[in-house]
């Protein structure tokens, strides 16, 4: 299997990204250290020095103007002032004198500057501070004071222009390496941005592209497509699991061949049972009819001559053999149910309904039972097959009639509503215990009770009537308590459309508190 595993796909991809974003935080970093020292030398040397000369000027200005008070005037605080303007003078040209130190311009500036301010301070400050204060001064010691003094003012405009170059040449530093560090976090920014998207295009070929025509052949199997199959390609792991779908398809084919395979199987089976079902029906019920006849006959020929014991045994011949034709006819009935040939028309329940009642009147009648009908004024129609329809409601009633007490009631009701009819009948017989409520509807099924009270019947009354339910999209509702009674509620769709067969064997919807009914007696 060829490919590179995802983690490895992903991980050179993020480390490079991990990379181009070290690199620009270093740049980053670097550059405002810079710019920091720059900036740094700049307030904290540069500035303070340029002041400092501006300062010392300022101080010889002070000096003169007190000079020239004291020698006007002979104010004490004009000789104060001046002695402390020459100790500022002396600080703040220590200072400048610091700073110009290796700077070899900057440091003839400055000497020339200090030398010229010497010279006026011997030549013409000093003198005239010495001086009897109030004295005045003499015309040609003014002008060489003046001369002196120019002589200051010009060194000190060269010194300051030499700092103040030097202070636009430390700003423009400060600036350049500001817009060289922004400018190359642009850079890298754009170069992680272009790498991201070359990333991306490689993500896409190695690992996307992979998944999402993984994703599309699934989307093509679950809409029918079974032959399809999916490329192995991309990452190990991507590879890894289309060789499993591959896997699930080809099991999948082969689990569809020998369902295909069990189907024509069942098909065959299911033909063979109908067929053996109908052979069997048929090969029994002629010597069971013979059996019968015979019976009769020795009835008829020794009637009053047989002791008791031999009318008893003939009793009980007579019994099994009309339990057989009973179960032939149930079986034959059930395999026409389950059969998809079925007579479809529009059938008035409430009318068939009433002809079950009548149909089971009598024999509820034998028994003191009363059947209580209560049906709609109006006609209900449903599309049904009538005689199967027919079956399964008198199954129902039968089942009533049969699990109910001796002078009981059965109770049966029609109504309509929300598209749909439904059919409830009720008796207050012996109920299904309800440990056997799963097993309901199961063939040859009889509930523990109705044995024990060697109640007739096949078991398959109520798998035929769940049959022929289900065969016309209706549903059966069983409520039943045992020794309480039991409610069928069977419910069927107005004027439904022929129903689709069904394979499977019908269910119940519902079953409430305790077991549903026995088979019905046809």
């Amino acid at each position: 299997m060829t490919g590179r595993p995802v983690a490895r796909v992903v991980s050179s991809v993020l480390a490079r990204i991990g990379f181009l974003g070290a690199l620009a935080t270093a740049v980053a970093v670097i550059g405002v250290i810079v710019s920091a020292v720059a900036v740094s030398d700049l307030t904290d040397e540069l500035s303070p020095a340029a002041a400092a000369n501006q300062a010392v000027y300022q101080d010889l200005t002070d000096m003169s103007a007190a000079a020239e008070a004291w020698a006007s005037v002979g104010l004490p605080s004009a000789a104060d002032d001046y002695r402390q303007a020459t100790l500022r003078l002396s600080a703040h040209e220590q200072e400048v004198s610091a700073y110009a130190d290796g700077d070899r311009a900057l440091q003839i500036a400055v000497e020339r500057q200090d030398a010229a301010a010497q010279a006026w301070i011997d030549g013409y400050a000093a003198p005239r501070m010495a001086a009897e204060g109030g004295a005045g001064a003499r015309p040609r010691d003014v002008r060489a004071g003046n001369a002196a003094f120019d002589a200051i003012r010009s060194a000190h405009q060269t010194t300051t222009q030499a700092f103040d170059s030097r202070v636009r040449s430390a700003s423009d530093g400060v600036s350049m390496r500001l817009r060289g560090t922004v400018l190359a976090v642009i850079l890298l920014a754009v170069a992680a941005a272009a790498f991201m998207a070359r990333s991306r295009r490689r993500v896409l070929a190695e690992l996307s592209t992979p998944l999402l025509a993984l994703e599309k052949v699934v989307q093509r199997m679950a809409r029918g497509d079974h032959d399809v199959r999916a490329a192995a390609a991309g990452p190990k792991e991507v590879q890894a699991v289309a060789q499993a779908f591959n896997e699930l398809a080809e099991a999948q084919t082969r689990a569809r061949a020998v369902e295909l395979w069990i189907q024509r199987e069942l098909r065959t089976l299911d033909t063979a049972k109908d067929d053996f079902v109908a052979n069997v029906s048929h090969e029994l019920r002629t010597p069971l009819t013979t059996i019968s006849g015979y019976l009769e006959l020795v009835a008829e020929e020794f009637e009053g001559q047989m002791e008791p014991r031999h009318e008893r045994m003939l009793d009980a011949t007579r019994r099994n053999v009309a339990r057989l034709k009973m179960l032939i006819d149930d079986l034959l009935t059930l395999q026409r149910a389950e059969g998809s040939n079925q007579q479809m028309e529009p059938v008035d329940l409430p009318a068939l309904v009433r002809d079950v009642v009548v149909d089971v009147k009598l024999t509820a009648a034998r028994r003191s039972i009363r059947i209580g009908v209560k049906l709609p004024q109006i006609d209900v129609a449903v599309l049904a097959d009538r005689a199967m329809l027919h079956r399964a409601f008198l199954n129902v009633v039968t089942n009533a009639v049969k699990f109910s007490h001796d002078d009981g009631i059965v109770e049966v009701a029609v109504t309509t509503g929300r598209g749909q009819v439904e059919v409830a009948v009720t008796d207050r017989g012996i109920g299904i215990p309800s440990a056997e409520i799963d097993r309901l509807g199961t063939r040859f099924f009889r509930a523990s009770n109705a044995v024990s009270n060697e109640i007739a019947g096949t078991g398959l009354g109520v798998r035929i009537m769940q049959t022929i339910v289900d065969r016309h999209a209706g549903a059966v509702v069983i409520d039943s308590e045992e020794g309480v009674g039991t409610t069928v509620t069977v419910r069927l769709p107005v004027q439904a459309q022929a129903p689709q067969p069904v394979v499977t064997p019908p269910a119940i919807l519902s079953v409430v508190e305790n077991q549903p009914q026995p088979e019905p007696a046809p």
